[in-house]
């Protein structure tokens, strides 16, 4: 009996100690902060009721939350504070995801006068060279042949390296396939070898692509054909068993789609295996303990 027991009680600690997956988000207007999403299965998610972190830096708005938990356990959280004006993104740190540091921004476009935004930091750690790197999407008028977009809406993919947050590499160019793209996010699909999964911003296409490089900070090439439907934009990618899973803001028939796939060469859509609250917007995914969750729970009650 007392062996039962002991068996028991160790089922239940190896239960507590699994990861669970976990999704940003934010509401419309994004006034109100950071929300969360969690799944046990990556396939369906639950909303955590309210809200976790409310913006006071740049344009004092919160939209394309993206997280990233280092190797120390720190969540580090980065997201757009403005639509426009704004040549930085705001920043702040958590060990739970409850308490969080003081809000920064952080001005990586300053030495661009011109630069008209800087939309969806993405987060993304570099284990090869044990630093952060943030991406995100800038148009600078007339940098680069105008093509099929306005000026103020030709955007490139544009980034910077960090390893305590407090110090950062000059803004950089990141990714330019000739034409307007946002929306980058990078994951590290085996060894030596980069995803980057990014929309197309073209008028003719606004929808999902991707490229590859051995390396986290590029160059990445061989971009593929689109794999999502025209009017599709924010994508984030996890590996859930040996599948990778990418979820993307649908904003043509106003919902969320998913699409499945093993070597990001052959795509299958399971937007109809998924689901996810209304409301959901623009985030990211990530994995992390599911005492973290507990401990959100425990807040809402």
């Amino acid at each position: 009996m007392r062996l039962i027991y002991l068996l028991l009680i160790c089922c239940i600690a190896c239960r507590s100690g699994k990861d669970v997956y976990m999704f940003t988000s934010f509401r419309e207007p994004g006034q109100d902060g950071l929300h969360l999403l969690y799944s046990h299965d990556g396939y369906n998610w639950t909303d955590i009721p309210g809200s976790f972190l409310t913006p006071t830096v740049g344009g004092k708005i919160m939209r394309d939350p993206s997280i990233q938990q280092g190797p120390d356990g720190t969540f580090h959280l980065v997201w757009t504070s403005a639509w426009k004006g704004d040549k930085g993104f705001g920043y702040a740190s958590s060990k739970d995801l409850i308490h969080w540091s003081a809000e920064r921004y952080i001005p990586v476009m300053e030495d661009e006068p011109t630069a008209v935004n800087v939309w969806a930091p993405e987060l993304c750690y570099d284990d090869e060279h044990q630093q952060f790197l943030i991406i995100w999407s800038t148009t600078v008028p007339n940098r680069f042949p105008k093509g099929a977009e306005e000026e103020n809406n030709n955007h490139r993919l544009y980034y910077t390296t960090t390893r305590d947050f407090v110090n950062f590499s000059p803004a950089k160019l990141f990714f330019d396939p000739g034409y307007s793209v946002i929306d980058g996010t990078v994951v590290k699909a085996a060894n030596h070898r980069y995803v980057l999964v990014v929309k197309d911003n073209t008028r003719p296409e606004r929808d999902i692509k991707v490229a590859f490089s051995e390396h986290a900070t590029g160059p990445f090439q061989a971009v593929s054909a689109p794999f999502t439907d025209k009017l599709t934009e924010g994508p984030s990618a996890i590996k859930v068993g040996k599948e990778w899973l990418i979820y993307y803001d649908n904003y043509g028939t106003h919902h969320y789609g998913a699409i499945k796939t093993i070597d990001f060469k052959s795509f299958t859509d399971i937007s109809a295996k998924v689901s996810l609250p209304t409301g959901h917007k623009h985030g990211t995914l990530f994995k992390t303990r599911k005492k973290v969750l507990e401990g959100l729970l425990a807040q809402t009650k």
